[in-house]
């Protein structure tokens, strides 16, 4: 078929059929998940009570309650029609992972019988050699283990029953991206009680909260199937600008197409099903692209969520004739898409730290975590970029869609009011709600409808919304992990920088809500012209502006990724139990060999397309243009009646030599990059080669605009954005 056999093919496709579960979304809510409901059906009382003080307290899980929760497990299991169990984790590829295994045994007889017993609930030792380590495993020594996370509920995927679990070396380290989250929380929790306990001695406990919000893109998967790119990279590495793409802003705010409309049904219907409370569907500015958001919670179930419903989707969109495009850029020319983590802490008596209280205690409790965690954002400012850092998100972050590449706090006017008035009155001040307490003088007020009050900069990489940060920077591919548990370590280590100011303060003999103030005087003081920028992000001046603040203004991935090995960072993540500093050594290994890999494989593709795909239909259009050429001067005698063929020509030679020239030398300098044997270096070499796939791209997509439309080979940007 050749491209507009495909373009009709995908133009005359309907919505498909999505069966709806009869009755109310409740009725079939959570009925895939071994959810707390289960819990009390299936397992006897012993059971339930020790895996409950497990989930809600950290309590061990001894082999005795293992077992017995196993038994309630397969019972509940093989009444849905399992037939095999998988680990499922979560390595450090960016994606997931399982290995699925029969229930069945010899039952001694001659015959089998299935069996599940706390052994195969607990642990898997998973063939590891596989998955990038950094060094952490010898490549020799193929053994890892998997142990499951009973935070995180078991659930049914077609015939297999899916266990989450986390991903360790022989040795301890962590091999995955859920173990370091799962102590990053537990460690903002006991860094953040005893604050929390300075305003309410019942706090136990605090949860770290996130909200995802997926952006993607949908392509129809016959126009994808045609272009190697998408297929092998995920990105378009050459295209022409559509004449519209997103200029009127229509496709925001039109109706969800037919298609996609009946994709995101069936979408949600399975999510329900396992438990994933999606919310909100819509499109987004650029054509082809969408969103979906769930609701807040917990961070680690969130994230958790989020990795199985990009599973999901990439799943139900081939039913759709879709296929879902999570690269944080895969067009050129309209907006890329990310993945925004909505962030915030709560105590277990069900007070939001980010929110304000309902007396001045509670407001000073509100200041207290706010400026913790601004502080934590400026002097961790190149970390957290660190930690969003990628090959694929670096052609997202710095476009005018999304956050520059430097960690800024956008307040609002309302909060940097706020803080600039503490500054000033002495510390014994009242901080009271507006329109709940009589005003007096120096009064410090919050609107009361706080979250209807703060206005929004689309251009800040971390944002305070009203009762949460809004951690921009984050790209759709991701995983959430690896900035919440940056964030959450940082946090958790200023908070406990903080406390002990604190508690010198009181050993002073200063109250608690003086003594609270005078610690915070200093650090509001030292964020406030700093970290904090309302302005646009954008612009070359802020760049300048950061620079001179002493933010990070780095945009090298290979040189981002440096920052977790620096000292500060080291000392940061090692004092809060987050990485042992060879788990830090060792993720730099990976991150580094994975933006190796992902350049060099765009390389590979971009030049083979460009000599087998691009610069053959050219030389079809040149020889159809010499042949009018040489009739005109048969028929006239001379060429003067040809001077719009000759100057197309002329262009043609100019451009199919630049692409000879340019991909020679990408080739060469591949060649050179691959016998490095530092991995840094080899990545800082392979950044030169990822900054000038454009420059190879320019020349074929001038040719794309001249060459006759017949003979162009791939689906054009009108056709991949606009078909759905």
């Amino acid at each position: 078929m050749d491209r507009f056999d495909l373009v009709k093919e995908s133009f005359e496709k309907k919505a498909a059929e999505v069966k709806i579960p009869a009755g109310k979304t409740s009725d079939y809510y959570g009925e895939l998940v071994f959810d707390r409901v289960k819990m009390h059906k299936y397992l006897d009382a012993k059971s339930l009570k020790a895996l409950l003080e497990c989930i809600d307290n950290g309590m061990p899980l001894d082999r005795e309650t293992a077992d017995g929760v196993a038994r309630g497990m397969k019972e509940w299991a093989m009444e849905n029609g399992v037939t095999h169990i998988t680990h499922w984790f979560q390595p450090l590829t960016e994606g997931t992972a399982e290995k699925h295994d029969s229930l069945i045994d010899y039952d001694g007889k001659g015959g089998v019988i299935e069996t599940f017993s706390g052994k195969d609930l607990v642990q898997q030792e998973p063939d590891a050699s596989s998955f990038p380590s950094g060094g952490i495993r010898a490549t020799f020594e193929a053994r890892g283990y998997t142990a499951w996370d009973p935070t995180s509920p078991v659930y049914i995927q077609d015939d297999t029953l899916c266990i989450p679990t986390v991903f360790i070396s022989y040795t301890g380290e962590a091999l995955d991206y859920k173990t370091p989250l799962k102590r990053a929380l537990k460690a903002v929790s006991d860094a953040a009680v005893p604050i929390c306990r300075l305003f309410d001695p019942s706090v136990n406990k605090v949860y770290s909260y996130l909200g995802w919000e997926q952006e993607y893109f949908l392509v129809d998967e016959s126009l994808y199937s045609a272009r190697p790119d998408l297929m092998i990279t995920g990105r378009t590495l050459m295209g022409h600008n559509s004449s519209k793409n997103q200029q009127l802003d229509d496709h925001y705010f039109g109706a969800i197409p037919s298609r996609v409309a009946a994709f995101m049904k069936d979408l949600e219907i399975a999510g329900h099903r396992l438990g994933i409370p999606l919310k909100t569907r819509h499109n987004e500015v650029a054509p082809n692209q969408f969103e979906l958001a769930p609701i807040f919670g917990e961070t680690n179930l969130s994230n958790d969520q989020n990795q199985i419903v990009m599973n999901l989707m990439n799943k139900i969109a081939r039913k759709h004739g879709f296929v879902v495009l999570f690269h944080e850029k895969p067009f050129a020319g309209v907006n890329g898409s990310g993945k925004h983590n909505n962030w915030s802490l709560g105590t277990d008596t069900g007070v939001l730290l980010f929110a304000p209280g309902k007396d001045p205690n509670g407001n000073l409790q509100f200041i207290t975590f706010f400026v913790n965690v601004l502080a934590a954002v400026q002097k961790h400012n190149a970390l957290l970029k660190a930690s969003i850092a990628s090959a694929t998100n670096a052609h997202r972050l710095g476009a005018n869609e999304a956050p520059p590449a430097i960690v800024s706090a956008f307040l609002g006017k309302t909060m940097t009011d706020v803080l600039r008035k503490l500054l000033e009155v002495p510390s014994d001040t009242p901080i009271q709600i507006a329109g709940k307490q009589g005003k007096s003088v120096g009064l410090i007020e919050i609107p009361e409808i706080f979250i209807d009050n703060t206005d929004r900069n689309r251009t800040s990489p971390f944002a305070f919304t009203g009762n949460r940060f809004e951690f921009r920077a984050v790209g759709s591919s991701a995983n959430c992990a690896s900035a919440m548990t940056t964030l959450n370590a940082a946090v958790a280590e200023q908070l406990t920088l903080f406390k002990a100011e604190v508690d010198k303060e009181l050993a002073k003999g200063k109250s608690t809500y003086v003594a609270v103030m005078d610690a915070l005087k200093p650090i509001i003081a030292s964020v406030i012209d700093v970290v904090c920028f309302d302005g646009n992000g954008y612009s070359e001046e802020w760049k300048e502006e950061a620079k001179r603040r002493g933010l990070d203004v780095e945009t090298s991935v290979p040189e981002m990724i440096k920052d977790f090995v620096k000292p500060e960072s080291v000392k940061m993540f090692t004092s809060t139990g987050v990485y042992t500093e060879k788990e830090l050594e060792a993720r730099n290994e990976v991150k580094w060999e994975t933006y190796c890999k992902k350049v060099q494989i765009e390389s590979r593709v971009m030049v083979r397309m460009a000599t087998n795909h691009i610069i053959p239909a050219v030389l079809e259009y040149k020889t159809k243009l010499l042949k009018d050429i040489a009739l005109t001067k048969e028929i006239f005698g001379d060429t003067s009646k040809c001077s719009y063929e000759l100057e197309l020509l002329e262009k043609i030679n100019g451009y199919v030599e630049e692409i000879h020239q340019k991909a020679f030398a990408m080739k060469e300098a591949r060649k050179k990059a691959n016998v490095i044997e530092d991995i840094y270096k080899k990545a800082v070499a392979y950044h030169e080669i990822a900054e000038s796939l454009a420059d190879l791209r320019r020349p074929i997509d001038k040719l794309e605009d001249i060459v006759d439309n017949k003979m162009w080979p791939l689906p054009k940007y009108r056709e991949l954005l606009f078909i759905s």
